[in-house]
């Protein structure tokens, strides 16, 4: 059985920092696609950032320079590190598996994310 579960999120005030944390279990970890994506109320999911079995990234202009993912094979987990947070940022955060040859997507129960004052 194929788990995603996030952990990391919270409330923090604008500027803050935080660290998201994806642990996967059930699938070939390293061959997958990864991938942070968020949905703010009323909003649809739109990507974060992503990384590939190679580590390439890829950012939404949104978030270029302020946010870092990242991913350790070895532990089956994608971290996503928030910096300079903006309220626009609030929304609750997915995270993704997906690979080219196979049609199963696999995402996460998400976890809330809120800045404020």
């Amino acid at each position: 059985q194929v788990q995603l579960v996030e952990s990391g999120g919270g409330l923090v005030q604008p500027g803050g920092s935080l660290r998201l944390s994806c642990s996967a279990s059930g699938i070939a970890f390293s061959i997958y696609r990864m991938g942070w994506y968020r949905q703010a109320p009323g909003e649809q999911r739109e990507l974060v950032a992503t990384i590939t079995s190679g580590y390439v990234t890829n950012y939404a202009d949104s978030v270029k320079g302020r946010f870092t993912i990242s991913r350790d094979n070895g532990k089956n987990t994608v971290d996503l590190q928030m910096n300079s947070l903006k309220p626009e940022d609030t929304a609750v955060y997915y995270c993704k598996a997906s690979h080219a040859l196979r049609p199963q997507i696999y995402w996460g129960q998400g976890t809330q994310v809120t800045v404020s004052s």
